[in-house]
């Protein structure tokens, strides 16, 4: 996992081989992100729905602690995604959804 900082989130960058393998990494290394906006970028590979579906409970849970979590997707069918995910096909989309969380959060939406 390849971790950057950028602007106002933290970029995790999947270098595992497998999705599943990531998600566990976040998951377990999670305290160190929680004060974070996220982006998730697993672009990079096949995924697929399921795989997609199983940030589910992550989403939740950075969710609670009134941050953004976006993920970073280019090969799956967009209106398939669960509502409770962004996901969207780049990285620069992923910036711009997360300033938008951010001004919402500021005028308390």
């Amino acid at each position: 996992m390849k971790v950057e900082k950028k602007h106002q989130c933290t970029v995790l960058k999947d270098t595992q081989e497998l999705v599943s393998v990531f998600l566990e990494k976040v998951t377990h290394e999670y305290q160190t992100f929680h004060n974070d906006n996220l982006i998730l970028d697993i672009s990079k590979k096949e995924v697929s729905l399921d795989e997609i579906k199983a940030f589910v409970p992550l989403q939740k849970t950075h969710k609670k602690n009134k941050k953004s979590l976006v993920i970073v997707a280019s090969n799956i069918d967009f209106n398939k995604t669960p509502a409770q995910l962004t996901v969207v096909p780049t990285l620069q989309e992923a910036f711009d959804i997360i300033e938008m969380e951010e001004i919402e959060r500021d005028l308390g939406f």
